[in-house]
């Protein structure tokens, strides 16, 4: 039996990174989508004409009764959103971040829990496709004992540019939100720990008061490092990780992967992916099969209880990096 689906929140990550995933999966229909705002809603009718438009999440949740919800709004609204779809009983399945602060992470979560639904945040760069080739390398033993993990990621301005909620401080924007999420879960899986400390720098837009750079040092048990450079501001586009332990490093830039070995033999790991559009639809895919498999196996299975941790400690470590900054950068030890 097809699980049925609805959206709330129809803007481009949502057109163009998630309907393509679900239409793409035969075991889901997506038979609703809602959002506040009228050209939103008549591109959705557009795309997917099988499926009935609303203005209300409230009313949608009344008139189609969906088995889950895949919220893609603005940062600000994920909290009641996710608070009123438990409430009506269905699955949530949520754009990063989950939301804004950790009380609310932590009452959003037991509500979960007492619902029996399941509560998820998209995580999708764990399932690009370079990241799979890095994470094979570390289970393998080709990088030996991970030491230090780098996470570039330059962009020229927020992605959809200005006026989205990227760039507005009351929508939730800012860059700690934006790409310091996927860093924060990325390097959690990677290391395969929790961190530890967090110091950062962060500069802001003088208009805005924004976050829109941030230079962030993690450390993990063992004296384990990652460093990573997050900016808007940067005069060309680039995604860069660079991955070594005590055997070999793996550098990965855009879609080139390579492998240098402590003999200084390089191997070149490059595997296609599709074009680094900021929606990445194909790893949205590999996000629903974790949601449909953290459903099948109920809220206290380990898909759902591995990506709670991951969400949780990433607000952590956002809470802290912006604690440090204001300190002027000194080390701030998480707590539990």
């Amino acid at each position: 039996m097809k699980l049925r689906g609805a959206i709330s929140g129809f803007g481009e990550v949502a057109a163009q990174g998630h309907l393509p995933g679900w239409i793409a999966r035969e075991d889901v229909s997506i038979v609703a989508i809602q959002d506040p705002v009228a050209e939103r809603r008549q591109l959705a009718m557009r795309l997917l004409k099988s499926a009935r438009i609303y203005d209300d999440l409230g009313l949608m949740l009344d008139g189609e009764a969906p088995d889950f919800v895949d919220i893609a709004s603005p940062p600000a609204f994920h909290a009641k959103a996710i608070r009123t779809v438990l409430d009506a009983g269905a699955h949530v399945l949520c754009e990063k971040p989950l939301c804004l602060e950790l009380a609310q992470f932590d009452a959003l979560t037991r509500l979960a829990a007492a619902r029996s639904r399941i509560l998820m945040c998209v995580h999708n760069w764990k399932h690009a496709p370079a990241f799979a080739v890095a994470r094979h390398a570390l289970a393998s033993g080709r990088l030996g004992a991970l030491r230090f993990i780098s996470i570039d990621r330059m962009r020229t301005e927020p992605a959809g540019g200005a006026g989205k909620w990227r760039s507005e401080k009351s929508s939730g924007g800012g860059i700690l939100i934006d790409h310091g999420w996927h860093a924060f879960y990325l390097m959690q899986w990677l290391m395969g720990d929790a961190p530890l400390s967090v110091s950062a720098f962060l500069a802001h837009q003088e208009a805005t008061d924004l976050e829109d750079i941030a230079d962030i040092r993690v450390m993990f048990p063992g004296d384990r490092m990652v460093r990573a450079h997050l900016s808007w501001r940067s005069p060309v586009r680039q995604t860069k990780t660079a991955l070594y332990g005590d055997q070999a490093m793996l550098e990965i830039d855009g879609d080139r992967i390579l492998l240098t070995e402590r003999s200084g033999h390089s191997e070149d790991l490059t595997v296609e992916d599709a074009p680094d559009d900021s929606y990445h639809s194909t790893w949205f895919g590999k996000v629903v099969e974790d949601f449909e498999r953290a459903i099948a196996s109920g809220s206290s299975g380990p898909v759902a209880s591995r990506n709670h941790a991951e969400a949780r400690t990433a607000l952590k470590l956002i809470e802290a990096a912006r604690q440090s900054a204001r300190s002027g950068g000194s080390a701030v030890i998480l707590q539990a």
